[in-house]
């Protein structure tokens, strides 16, 4: 009494290639909606960024030219102070006497020019006589 039961489960291949799907038109709008989305946040985020690092790059610019000012006012203040020292009437008569051995005059010798400013033009309502 033995009875032997054997199933066998065939598979069968079930060729789908004459089957042509149909593009679904709402899936690919909803695609291209989010793609479009989708790259116009990337695009604001990038010019944001962009904006952000060019500020903190000018930022930096001002501090080196703020720094680079502050080193040419020193510059500026030592050769003011190098030209009075050059300019100083002491200085000047150490030169003449030491180095070009000139002599200094005596009262006597000395002659005073007095600087004559000039009169004021006529104004335009004289008009000479003949």
């Amino acid at each position: 009494m033995s009875t032997r039961r054997t199933d066998y489960a065939v598979k069968k291949g079930v060729s789908n290639r004459s089957i042509v799907r149909e593009v679904d038109e709402t899936r690919q709008r909803e695609l291209w909606r989010s793609l479009g989305v989708g790259g116009l946040l990337v695009a604001v985020l990038l010019f944001s960024a962009w904006q952000h690092f060019e500020l903190l790059r000018h930022g930096y610019r001002v501090e080196q030219m703020q720094q680079e000012r502050a080193e040419e006012e020193e510059i500026n203040r030592h050769l003011r102070l190098e030209i009075e020292t050059l300019r100083s009437p002491k200085r000047i008569e150490q030169i003449a006497t030491e180095r070009l051995n000139l002599v200094a005059p005596s009262q006597e010798e000395a002659v005073i020019i007095e600087r004559v400013t000039p009169a004021s033009p006529a104004g335009r309502g004289v008009v000479a006589a003949r």
